[in-house]
């Protein structure tokens, strides 16, 4: 075997191992439905099925146009498939908690919080983790929110979880804004495929480009 095919199959090695211990990570891009780059978010998301267990960090990348505008994240919802739900509370016995946090300070709910504005009233989420003293998605303290640049993670269980992959899960975010350039709020949802889809093609594409490499040297022979 060549150096050039040796090192490809090396690279894809790689490649495929990292996918294996990163699978179930799935970094998302949450962009605002209507003030689009004003109201940005990336999420970080790891499902186990094992012990229907949800983990996810939350970073607020919002890009700061106006003076005096903040952008900042005071609502984290989920809706899981199908969209909405008979009851008002939607599924019903998750347990959440936030990572200790310097920036912000979100209560976690699983009981009615209300709904979704922004164009999205039908929505009915099955737990939250919301700010300030109005107990609603809607409400928030953009005192206790995520500021631009700042981070926060949290963690949810629940055997409701049971039959839903980690795709499903993560896509199912709704992100609140507020104090945002050219209107007072936003919502944000999911617009990227996960990362590790895209890691698979790699890895799929090298081992392609090694058996490609293999059998030109052989026609030499």
């Amino acid at each position: 075997m060549s150096r050039f095919s040796k090192l490809v199959c090396s690279l894809a090695f790689l490649v495929v191992a990292s996918v294996g211990m990163t699978a179930r990570a799935d970094t998302i891009t949450i962009v605002g439905a209507g003030s689009g780059q004003a109201s940005t978010a990336s999420i970080v998301c790891d499902f186990n099925s094992q012990t229907n267990t949800l983990t996810f960090t939350i970073t607020n990348t919002s890009a700061i146009t106006q003076p005096g505008s903040t952008s900042t994240i005071t609502g984290i919802g989920f809706d899981l498939p199908p969209g909405g739900n008979a009851s008002a509370s939607g599924l019903n016995g998750f347990t959440g908690t936030q990572a200790p946090s310097l920036s912000s300070n979100f209560t976690f709910s699983d009981a009615d919080v209300g709904n979704v504005p922004e164009g999205f009233n039908t929505t009915v989420l099955d737990f939250a983790f919301i700010t300030g003293p109005s107990g609603n998605f809607s409400g928030g303290s953009v005192n206790d929110g995520l500021l631009p640049g700042e981070s926060a993670s949290f963690t949810v269980t629940g055997a409701a979880f049971s039959g839903f992959t980690a795709e499903q899960i993560c896509n199912a975010v709704f992100v609140r804004f507020q104090n945002v350039p050219g209107v007072s709020s936003d919502v944000g949802t999911p617009t990227s495929v996960p990362e590790p889809s895209s890691i698979l093609l790699l890895g799929g594409a090298l081992l392609g480009l090694g058996g490609f490499g293999r059998r030109k040297l052989r026609s030499r022979d």
